[in-house]
């Protein structure tokens, strides 16, 4: 997760900040100037003052006692998505040292403050490259106080430099104006974004999912994971207003807690073991919190334990941060943003994935095999046009993660505001075999949202098999990058499909070229012979057509299995027979239990062949027990499957 660090536009912190103290001059960056380019796309606020730290209190610190989530507030531009995801990167030390390297080298010392020449640099995640951001200490302000991001302590300074570094990288601060928590704390962590809709759920009314949803919450908090939350404003009044109940709307929150609360006093609590599923947040107003069960100064808390109410952090004052039942929270909330840390590292004990990443493009173009930009589903004459990638699930049932994160444009003066594309994809089960682009629709067995935001993510079961991924912008014709990244328990082999037909090669004139292309459809069989005492059989398939073959995983104890495999044949010798045939899986020798022999001729047009099964070589006209059910598609044309 934390691979290798690029310096953002070239600017290299240590030789800057050297050339500095060499030249005993303040840095100031030409890239990300102390004036209006920096602030404002659109708008204007006049009177305002870039001041260095020095010149706003006697004695700056990036962090005084340490750094905490209680440190934030919220300036006048509208980011309090930005300052929850800093309250929830505050803590988690492993991941705030990854943002901030070299804090204390980066501190202020006064006892060398001829070696402080006004340089910072802070380190963001950024379309699958940890970017290390250079910004001088240059920080706009009115009448001496800091406009944006700012602390409890005016003298300290790491999340106003924090907020500056991640400004430069969005164009300027006014691009920070209403933008995305979920966005931010992938930025922050290189992780997986996942948002959850708690209405569209019904968790209220659904004990059991809301029960195994606060245990997903629970294990991203236990794994070091950052969840942020939010209640929704139906209308551009409804945006940060405060509910009767203390909490505010279109107001992203962070969660700093998440924890099983043991009730009751003494022994009893334990042998009791009554436990309440709690979750504790933070304003980033730092002020005006929830009053209703379990707030601050409610009677529940004398259910607790004092020692219990210790181990939480339960603290009586209005900073912002309280505790809630999940059942509460769930009535109240409307959305949570689960990022994850995607564990890829062997040496750990919780669950590691296999992670394939991939960097791909929608692009135009008038040729519908090279055109690249086919838009979703609904436009079925184009959606094919798009890139796909193949990927293989080689368990029985596997979950699989996948996120697609289009690549971010730049705020700037001139270009305006970067948007979104609205994004999203489409996953098909595909022939075992498939190695060249998908030409008609398959059976389509998962799909996420359309959303113009910035990363789309589905997590999803999925059985043994190959399938493609086709991700697409909701409507045709448009262009961008896009990072697609794909998490199972067992490596993938994911890639992109590039070829649409097998490419002509020098040997194609001695080897031979396809002439055809046809699709065997495996669908299922019945009445297979019995293999054991309890009357059952282990079967499975295998497609044969031109010395390449297709074998389907083994079904368990039935003789009368659902097969649903297909393969895939390019065939230079149109003539020769494709073979299917059954067998049973034994632990020393596999046992034989028919086949059917098919021709594929394109004129054959019957939507479902079910066939008997018959013996091999001189004895195929004596039929052995069962049937089986194929589909055939055949085409001269090799691009119409």
């Amino acid at each position: 997760m934390f691979s290798s660090v690029k310096p953002y536009q070239n600017q290299r912190y240590a030789s800057l900040k050297k050339e500095c103290q060499r030249r005993k001059q303040l840095f100031e960056d030409p890239l990300f100037p102390a004036n209006d380019d920096s602030l404002f796309y659109k708008s204007r606020i006049q009177g305002i003052q870039w001041k260095r730290p020095k010149e706003i209190c006697n004695d700056p610190r990036l962090f005084v006692d340490g750094i905490s989530s209680h440190d934030l507030h919220q300036g006048q531009v509208g980011n309090c998505w930005f300052v929850a995801a800093c309250s929830s990167l505050a803590s988690r030390e492993s991941l705030w040292q990854k943002v901030i390297p070299d804090w204390k080298e980066q501190e202020w010392n006064p006892e060398k403050a001829e070696s402080y020449v006004g340089i910072f640099h802070f380190q963001f995640w950024r379309f699958g490259q940890w970017l290390d951001v250079v910004i001088d200490d240059r920080l706009p302000t009115l009448h001496n106080q800091l406009i944006y991001c700012h602390s409890n302590s005016r003298n300290e300074f790491w999340c106003a430099l924090v907020e500056k570094a991640y400004a430069k990288l969005s164009g300027c601060y006014e691009a920070l104006d209403g933008g995305n928590t979920a966005d931010a704390l992938v930025d922050f962590t290189g992780g997986v974004s996942e948002p959850i809709d708690l209405t569209e759920g019904d968790y209220i009314a659904d004990e059991a999912k809301r029960n195994l949803l606060f245990e997903r919450v629970l294990k991203v908090h236990n794994r070091g994971g950052l969840i942020s939350c939010s209640i929704k404003a139906t209308s551009a009044a409804d945006m940060e207003a405060r509910l009767a109940c203390g909490l505010v709307k279109g107001h992203a929150y962070a969660v700093t807690d998440v924890r099983k609360v043991r009730l009751g006093h003494g022994l009893l609590s334990f042998f009791k073991s009554e436990k309440l599923d709690m979750i504790r947040m933070r304003n980033p107003w730092g002020e005006r919190e929830w009053n209703g069960p379990w707030s601050d100064t409610s009677e529940e808390w004398q259910k607790v334990s004092k020692s219990e109410r210790e181990k939480m952090g339960m603290t009586v004052e209005d900073d912002g941060e309280f505790w809630m039942t999940f059942e509460d929270f769930c009535k109240y909330f409307t959305d949570i943003i689960k990022c994850r840390l995607i564990n890829t590292s062997y040496l750990s004990i919780h669950k590691t994935w296999e992670e394939a990443v991939l960097r791909g493009a929608w692009t135009r173009s008038n040729d519908p095999l090279k055109n690249r930009s086919g838009g979703c589903i609904n436009h079925k004459d184009t959606f094919l046009q798009n890139p796909q990638y193949v990927f293989d699930v080689k368990k029985a049932e596997d979950e699989v993660l996948i996120s697609i994160q289009q690549k971010p444009k730049r705020t700037s003066r001139k270009e305006g505001k970067g948007e979104n594309l609205a994004i999203g994809f489409d996953i098909h089960k595909v022939e075992l075999n498939r190695n060249y682009r998908m030409h008609t629709l398959q059976q389509k067995v998962a799909s996420s949202i359309y959303i113009n935001s910035r990363s789309v993510f589905l997590r999803t079961d999925l059985k043994e098999g190959r399938y493609v991924i086709i991700p697409t912008t909701f409507d045709p014709g448009h262009e961008g990058e896009f990072l697609l990244r794909i998490f199972t328990d067992v490596p993938s082999d994911c890639r992109e499909l590039t070829l649409d037909e097998p490419p002509h090669t020098c040997w194609s004139g001695m080897c031979g070229y396809p002439q055809m292309v046809s699709q065997i459809h495996v669908l299922a069989a019945a009445g297979l012979k019995n293999q054991d005492s309890q009357g059952g059989a282990d079967p499975y398939v295998i497609i044969k057509c031109e010395g390449q073959k297709v074998r389907s995983p083994v079904k368990k104890n039935t003789v009368s299995p659902e097969f649903d495999v297909k393969g895939l044949f390019y065939r230079k010798k149109p003539g020769q027979p494709i073979i299917v045939q059954i067998w049973n899986h034994n632990l020393i020798s596999d046992e034989f239990l028919g086949q059917v022999v098919l021709t594929g001729d394109p004129s054959d047009r019957q939507s479902v062949h079910t066939l008997h099964l018959q013996d091999k070589g001189n004895r195929r006209s004596n039929d052995l027990p069962g049937t089986i059910a194929v589909m055939l598609l055949s085409s001269n044309i090799l691009t119409n499957v």
